[in-house]
């Protein structure tokens, strides 16, 4: 049953495809392809790739300004553990200079 059905659709598919008319395509599907229309597409692809270059470019540095944050952030509170320590030590008469 489930087969018939698969095959039944899958021909219903293939007849669909097959009858499309000619003039449902663009001028380029005919063989123009120097045409303005031509030119306006190809204008058009290279902005929306220049478009998804420039957002990529945009992620990746907001994601290396992240990095960069945190790497400061853990060299902030490491010199500010130390900074603590150094103090306690001194506090406690420990400075190392008799």
């Amino acid at each position: 049953m489930l087969r018939a059905a698969v095959a039944v659709g899958a021909a219903a598919l293939a007849l669909w495809a097959g009858s499309a008319p000619s003039a449902s395509a663009c001028p380029m599907c005919f063989g123009q392809a120097d045409g303005p229309m031509a030119d306006a597409t190809r204008l058009g692809l290279w902005l929306l790739l220049g478009i998804t270059g420039c957002l990529q470019g945009a992620f990746v540095a907001f994601f290396l300004y992240l990095r960069r944050q945190g790497a400061r952030a853990a060299n902030r509170a490491l010199d500010d553990e130390w900074s603590a320590l150094q103090t306690e030590w001194d506090a406690a008469g420990r400075s190392g200079s008799r």
